[in-house]
């Protein structure tokens, strides 16, 4: 019991704390910068959409705005819309504007697919609907590619808090993507990153591959395939985007289970990601496929400790303060405000993590028909600003 508490423990703290700090020290040791150009570069910005209508006119405005020497075209592509949407699309003439309409909803690779195939730009744009994304940070996206080397570019996401409905489970989830993108960034500085903010990235057009219909990740598949073909993926922190975080446990819990779902598939359907193929093996072992076990690591820990309490006082209070610390998050996830600031924050989003990994597990392996079905749109209460 004693090891398998030990092995379990170097596993967590590897995954959590180890590889990061590792993956800093290396960029750090070894970074590999890249150039950029204020050249502008034209993109094909692809925006596929379900269900959108709200804030379909705040977007498209905003991107009919900017340069034609940035933003070439824009494809919108409606997935199964039944909102008013492509009626309301009937109406805009604007010579940038291509629209697609899938009757059936097929799900986000598909509309990514159907859009791809219409691009002519240089350059591939893929947004997501409710960023708030500026001519300035597309403009800084693109320069990126300036660098041969460069393949797939993205920008850096900045979450705001719904303030309507107070800083809880939108802080932790703030707190978990600051820590996420600190590892992403250094990944990036020293080569690429395993994946990146799928509301707001680029890459090549002829370094696109077509992703498979029913792909819940096109933001890992899209980057590891660029890196496949000898390119890498870069981080900008200065190309800004501005997004709402989901503003309750739930669905904070029903994305990170969307993605971790979306990691199980990955792995199943592309085997070519577990071999020396691909070349950030190390870094997608490290960042993503052990979190996948690390709840079971959690649980051998508690079940170890408590197997231990009673022949020793030591291991008593290991398994009190392991008990300490999954309440802690609990009242956490409970409260609206976090019971002592970030530490609390940091453990529920912890405890939310490690549910989701064990139930996107299950929702993988039992999910009948298509896997992408299980997504849903986080609500955004009003539109953005400016």
């Amino acid at each position: 019991m004693k090891a398998l508490f030990f092995v379990s423990i170097a596993i967590v703290l590897y995954t959590y704390a180890g590889y990061p700090l590792l993956m800093a020290l290396i960029a750090w040791l070894r970074p590999k910068p890249w150039v950029n150009s204020t050249e502008p570069r034209s993109a094909s910005v692809i925006l596929p959409i379900h269900n959108g209508h709200s804030l379909l006119p705040w977007k498209l405005h905003s991107l009919l705005a900017m340069d034609p020497a940035v933003v070439k075209e824009i494809i919108i592509v409606l997935d199964g819309c039944t909102d008013g949407s492509a009626e309301w699309l009937a109406y805009i003439t604007d010579p940038r504007l291509r629209t697609v309409v899938m009757e059936e909803q097929g799900g986000k690779a598909a509309a990514l697919g159907r859009g791809m195939s219409l691009a002519t730009a240089e350059l591939l744009l893929f947004i997501d609907i409710r960023p708030e994304v500026t001519e300035s940070a597309i403009r800084q996206l693109t320069s990126n590619f300036a660098d041969p080397t460069v393949g797939c570019a993205v920008g850096e996401l900045r979450v705001r808090i719904d303030s309507a409905h107070g800083e809880g489970t939108s802080a932790i989830g703030g707190l978990y993507w600051k820590y996420e993108q600190w590892i992403r960034n250094s990944e990036a500085a020293y080569d690429s990153p395993v994946g990146v903010y799928g509301g707001f990235y680029a890459i090549r057009r002829t370094l696109a591959s077509n992703p498979p219909e029913g792909l819940i990740l096109d933001d890992m598949f899209q980057p590891l395939n660029v890196i496949r073909q000898g390119y890498r993926s870069v981080v900008d922190q200065e190309a800004l985007v501005y997004d709402r975080w989901p503003s309750t446990a739930a669905g904070e819990f029903q994305r990170k289970v969307r993605t971790l779902a979306g990691n199980f598939q990955l792995v199943a359907e592309n085997p070519w990601i577990l071999s020396t193929e691909n070349r950030v093996l190390f870094q997608l072992a490290s960042h993503k496929l052990l979190r996948l076990i690390v709840p079971y690591c959690l649980t051998a820990m508690f079940v170890s400790a408590a197997w231990l309490a009673p022949h020793s006082s030591a291991w008593f209070g290991v398994a009190c303060v392991q008990t300490l610390l999954l309440l802690v998050a609990l009242l956490g996830l409970r409260m609206q405000v976090p019971l002592i600031g970030k530490a609390a924050s940091a453990l529920s989003a912890l405890l939310l993590l490690n549910a989701a990994a064990v139930w996107a597990l299950w929702t993988f392996a039992f999910t009948p028909g298509p896997l992408w079905k299980i997504w849903r749109p986080t609500p955004v209460q009003q539109e953005p600003a400016g």
